[in-house]
């Protein structure tokens, strides 16, 4: 399994970093009840998380944050954990409060423990939504923010909009002997992934994966299986994992692709070996999907049979 926060754990695949409660979003009295001892995700306008000198999260409480413009009303609320403790997320630019270091989100997702990662990506989310969604798409009003900063209004208009997600699918191929996968170009040299693709408007889950495979490959597929799904805040995406039986065709590539083949169970885990211990790696062969991704988990999961 991936170390990825935002990865599923199949031992506890229903169970999430915090309780969203849904039910407080709209009672401003409890949200600011929580707000002076709650912990506050600082976010700047790139999107990077205040950390220590250890680059670790820094998630100081609204009472810190008093002094600041800052509160539950510039706030979004993202839930509470399992002792009560209300989180938050906040624009930096609100408040005065420094920190002496910055975090990405995908070192967050390598480096901290589940949790703080996983709270991390949800303000991160919710931050990208926000930044480009300031304006109505029916009318072109400002939109004023509710409901804990998940629902935006048109003030003029009054229609609502309410933070997005686009589903894309992300298919492991195989023809029952070898694994499709293919390669970006800008992507490091020899390395190779699963295919993936969003869902367009009108389509299936597994109409997408068939289109998708044959778009990008030229390769048909005939049936296919859900697997499980990772949240993909890069910046708003949840991929939907699938295996797919496919014929034996002979990959082709359009614009999407810079090359795709067919590799073999052993040449697979072999790049296991190499990502495992990278003194291994001389230079040549297939390097894999980093363990961040559920394009990884996927290729493990053929790799195993």
């Amino acid at each position: 399994m991936p170390a990825s926060p935002f990865a599923f754990v199949e031992a506890d695949a229903c169970r999430a970093a915090l309780d969203r409660a849904d039910h407080l979003r709209h009672d401003n009295d409890a949200l600011a009840n929580l707000w002076p001892d709650a912990r506050v995700v600082l976010l700047d306008d790139s999107g990077l998380a205040f950390a220590d000198e250890q680059r670790r999260l820094l998630a100081p409480t609204g009472a810190q944050l008093s002094a600041g413009p800052g509160g539950p009303g510039a706030a979004v609320f993202l839930g509470v954990d399992d002792n009560g403790t209300g989180w938050f997320a906040l624009d930096a630019g609100l408040t005065a409060f420094a920190a002496p270091e910055r975090c990405d989100l995908r070192s967050a997702a390598t480096h901290w423990p589940h949790f703080d990662a996983s709270v991390f990506a949800q303000a991160r989310a919710v931050q990208h939504w926000r930044q480009r969604h300031r304006h109505c798409g029916v009318c072109g009003g400002t939109l004023a923010y509710s409901r804990g900063g998940w629902l935006g209004t048109c003030t003029q208009c009054h229609a609502e909009h309410y933070p997005r997600t686009d589903p894309a699918v992300i298919v492991a191929v195989s023809d029952g002997e070898r694994l499709l996968l293919g390669r970006q170009n800008g992507w490091p040299a020899r390395r190779y992934s699963t295919i993936a693709g969003f869902v367009e408007p009108g389509e299936s889950l597994e109409h997408a994966v068939a289109r998708e495979v044959l778009e990008e490959t030229g390769v048909r597929v005939k049936s296919c299986r859900y697997q499980a799904s990772q949240p993909w805040p890069f910046p708003s995406s949840l991929m939907l994992g699938f295996v797919a039986d496919a014929h034996p065709d002979t990959p082709s590539t359009s614009d999407e692709l810079e090359d795709a083949r067919w590799f073999t169970r052993e040449e697979v885990r072999e790049a296991q070996a190499r990502d495992a211990d990278p003194a291994r790696d001389d230079g040549t062969g297939l390097l894999v999907s980093p363990r961040l991704s559920i394009a990884r988990w996927l290729i493990d999961r053929w790799a195993e049979g």
